[in-house]
């Protein structure tokens, strides 16, 4: 459930109407609603309840402060994957001891900045860096918190640029590279093994893939154990999908159920990374159009949004819903959504049945709150665009738009020109 309705053919988000905010913000603006993020979260969260838990929000879907704010003040965590999101996660408000670092290229400088803050864990993704971890632990004269992310060659059934649990994918180690790595680990004396980690891919929208995963990690939980090493935490990632078109996703009951029911009485925290599952639906893209043109075979209905600002359809060729606004009884039209960018990928929408729209109209980008304005450049020199947030019959300017000066902030001309 989110909190964007229509009232009297006008969308509003919670108990604001969407064109209002438009008329004080300027398009395009990313538009996220307090009540649904805040829902999203306590419902994914309760989904475990009776089980030890850290539901770890995944920073790279959204890190705005606000957003980022609101999750730590219902007491998340957060799963970072860049010295930039341990960064952010630490001005928000979240404890280090409640942050979980992946990423298969941690720099030294970030890695000493956690080591540094404290983190509650780094899910390691080679042997190389494992060994490197251990060594500026030892010169910062800290025991690092480790768990090795295990590869389990699972299909997750989704796009293949966002599937990361298949043996072809960068991340993590396969089954026999993780026990060996958990040997070496348990004898480097800067290191604490404390957890197993997977995480197989985004927008997966069966259990089955899950359990299979899970499977992989209790195996090799129960061969480790035979070399005296115990875990403590089990970090199954995140990667739970939400409905952009037609897709049937599982409830977080469901996705609990099938985890709970497959881990049975092992005596073992959970830590939970959902991103675009708690987010996802919380937010949606506001934007104006410009023009509309006709040519040979194509209706273009051209928008001040672009590929700059929402990257997935260019990307991964996402489907996002677009709606408009304000609903008129103009009938409907079938066009390309195309941004203002110079490039033929810059689309929201390809053959798109949508409502009949004209200059000036406000449309919607559904299902945008996750890896929208992360994902934001400012590609032809585009400022990115401002953020705003609603609770019942207020909203408050949460980023604002870049201005032009912002595009050229930090640059300087050298002298020898």
């Amino acid at each position: 459930m989110h909190h964007f309705a229509y009232h009297n053919n006008e969308l509003y988000c919670e108990d604001v109407p969407v064109r209002t905010i438009a008329e004080k913000v300027g398009t395009p603006f990313y538009l996220y609603s307090h009540a649904t993020l805040k829902r999203h979260f306590m419902v994914f969260d309760a989904a475990f309840e009776g089980v030890q838990r850290l539901v770890c929000f995944s920073a790279k879907a959204n890190t705005s402060q606000a957003v980022l704010k609101l999750f730590a003040s219902l007491g998340g965590g957060l799963d970072i994957v860049s010295g930039g999101e341990l960064f952010r996660g630490l001005k928000a408000g979240f404890p280090a001891q409640r942050m979980v670092y992946s990423g298969v290229g941690k720099r030294i400088d970030e890695i000493d900045d956690a080591l540094e803050a404290g983190i509650l864990m780094f899910n390691i993704e080679s042997i190389e860096e494992l060994e490197l971890i251990d060594e500026r632990a030892g010169l910062l004269k800290k025991r690092a918190p480790v768990a090795l992310r295990v590869n389990p060659d699972v299909d997750p059934k989704t796009h293949p640029y966002i599937s990361t649990g298949l043996k072809k994918n960068k991340f993590g180690v396969e089954t026999r590279t993780a026990i060996e790595g958990y040997k070496i680990a348990s004898k480097l004396k800067n290191i604490e093994v404390i957890g197993i980690d997977c995480h197989i891919g985004s927008q997966i929208t069966e259990s089955q893939p899950f359990k299979d995963a899970l499977e992989s990690l209790l195996a090799i939980i129960k061969e480790i154990k035979k070399f005296g090493i115990e875990v403590k935490y089990l970090d199954m990632g995140g990667g739970v999908g939400i409905t952009y078109a037609d897709e049937s996703p599982p409830h977080p009951n469901e996705y609990a159920k099938s985890i709970v029911e497959s881990l049975g009485d092992m005596p073992l925290e959970m830590i939970l990374e959902p991103g675009r599952v708690i987010v996802g639906n919380a937010g949606i893209l506001v934007t104006k159009v410009l023009y509309r043109k006709s040519g040979k075979t194509k209706e273009f209905v051209i928008v001040d949004a672009g590929m700059n600002d929402l990257m997935r359809p260019a990307l991964y060729e996402s489907y996002h819903r677009i709606e408009p606004v304000i609903k008129n009884d103009d009938g409907s039209i079938v066009a390309d959504v195309v941004g203002p960018i110079c490039e033929s990928s810059d689309f929201l929408a390809l053959d798109r049945k949508i409502a009949s729209v004209k200059k000036g109209d406000l449309l919607a980008v559904m299902s945008a709150g996750a890896y929208g304005f992360t994902m934001s450049s400012n590609y032809c020199s585009r400022p990115k665009a401002a953020e705003v947030m609603v609770k019942d019959d207020q909203f408050d300017v949460i980023r604002t738009r870049q201005s032009y000066a912002d595009l050229i902030d930090g640059e300087s001309i050298p002298s020898f020109i």
